[in-house]
């Protein structure tokens, strides 16, 4: 072998190595991949082209002093309580639509819960209320779907009661309306009509603890961030469905939103 032969090699060889060496980085920097990929849960913005991507759903609980005496509670002795919902719970409602909702599972005494849905576009601890509403992106219109019975079933036990509230579909939701555009929601009238006969009828005013309020008390327990969406608690006469209802739900300022119960 000659000189040039040798020379060759040791050229091509050490190319070689410099391209291994320069595609490592790339791999490690790759890193594992999710052996099962969970698709993110996103709700529609009205007049824009990307969604809103939700992180986490918190729902207030007897946050209107009437809705709170028919459940069993004093309105006035009773601080803020908080329960979460899977993000995966979310049933979108296209506006001008009727969605099909299916009646769940294990449930013989299934109550429509019609509330103003607050869509945080970031967030913190320790947030004061008098700040609190400069987080919000957003507004929407949902209903928090109840399986009362077992939800009343649990509580007597003493036991958490999720299974009433926080499984599939149990949030649904209306398109998300910007605050830019809207304003902020702190009265307006709220209702929902069960096959043309309003049942709960009520004025955000009425709630006991307020959008801004909500958001404060919650940010002294949890870190909150961008894509936090808030259920701000529900007016008196919840009430039962069966299939083949229809609700109505309307907020003063925003569109009605529709389901059939299927």
């Amino acid at each position: 072998m000659n000189n040039l032969d040798r020379r060759t090699i040791l050229t091509t060889g050490a190319i070689a190595l410099a391209g291994a060496a320069a595609s490592a980085p790339a791999a490690a920097q790759a890193g594992p991949k999710s052996m099962f990929p969970v698709p993110a849960t996103t709700i529609p913005i009205v007049g824009e082209t990307d969604v809103y991507q939700v992180r986490r759903i918190y729902c207030i609980g007897r946050n209107y002093a009437a809705h709170a005496r028919e459940m069993g509670s004093d309105p006035t002795r009773e601080p803020p309580f908080f329960f979460q919902k899977p993000t995966d719970a979310i049933q979108n409602v296209a506006v001008g639509s009727v969605a099909d909702h299916p009646y769940p599972s294990l449930t013989k005494n299934y109550h429509y819960e019609v509330e103003l849905v607050a869509a945080l576009k970031s967030g913190g601890t320790n947030i004061p209320a008098e700040k609190a509403l400069d987080h919000v992106y957003g507004y929407a219109l949902g209903l928090d779907m109840t399986r009362r019975d077992l939800q009343r079933a649990l509580g007597d036990e003493k036991k958490p009661w999720e299974i009433g509230k926080s499984f599939d579909r149990s949030a649904v939701l209306g398109p998300i309306h910007p605050a830019a555009k809207t304003g902020h929601f702190t009265k307006g009238a709220i209702s929902l009509a069960l096959n043309g006969t309003v049942k709960q009828n009520s004025n955000l005013q009425n709630m006991i603890w307020s959008v801004a309020e909500q958001i404060a008390k919650l940010s002294d327990a949890f870190e909150l961030k961008a894509g936090d969406i808030i259920y701000s608690g529900t007016p008196e006469n919840v009430g039962p469905v069966v299939k083949g209802d229809v609700l109505l739900c309307k907020l003063e300022g925003l569109p009605d939103m529709s389901i059939k119960i299927v």
